[in-house]
């Protein structure tokens, strides 16, 4: 059997990634799984545990991350992500396409540790700094601080856009 392809999209925070996400997964003839990140922080309005990320304690990341069972992880804003490893590469050797929706540094790593050919990673660059800051506003979810540290955070981001294999523009 084939082995499945690792697509990567990533993004500066609130670019919407989850929105083409969601809208990618619709069309089966793709044959997408989406792998679902591990996080600390607490899910948002309508985040549903085990399908837009699996909420977990800071002790339960800890153990994943030493047993070596994260593919990528990082900390931001306070709160802790990362990528099982043993699910994305069990979905693959199936012959499945994985689909991750991760952050800049997070696809950085996975892009330096996964050394095969079947690796797509694509950059959702927003169409301005102020409609980024405007969809970040929009989710009523964050303090002034961390929409700072968020736009702070997506600058630095958007330099890195030619590591990727594609950008696409919202």
């Amino acid at each position: 059997m084939k082995k499945g392809l690792l697509i990567i999209l990533s993004g500066p925070s609130g670019v919407g990634k989850g929105t083409v996400r969601r809208k990618i997964m619709e069309d089966e003839s793709l044959n997408l799984v989406y792998s679902i990140s591990m996080t600390t922080r607490s899910p948002r309005n309508k985040e549903v545990d085990g399908e837009d990320y699996y909420f977990v304690s800071q002790e339960e990341f800890q153990r994943h991350l030493d047993a070596g069972n994260l593919l990528e992880h990082c900390e931001f804003v306070g709160n802790r992500y990362g990528t099982p490893k043993d699910k994305v590469e069990e979905q693959r050797n199936a012959g499945k396409n994985v689909f991750l929706e991760i952050e800049v540094n997070g696809a950085n790593q996975v892009l330096s540790k996964v050394n095969d050919s079947g690796v797509i990673s694509i950059f959702l660059m927003p169409p301005s700094l102020k409609a980024l800051e405007d969809r970040i506003k929009k989710r009523k979810s964050e303090t002034d601080e961390a929409i700072r540290e968020r736009l702070e955070k997506g600058r630095s981001e958007m330099k890195l856009k030619d590591n990727y294999s594609l950008e696409e523009k919202l």
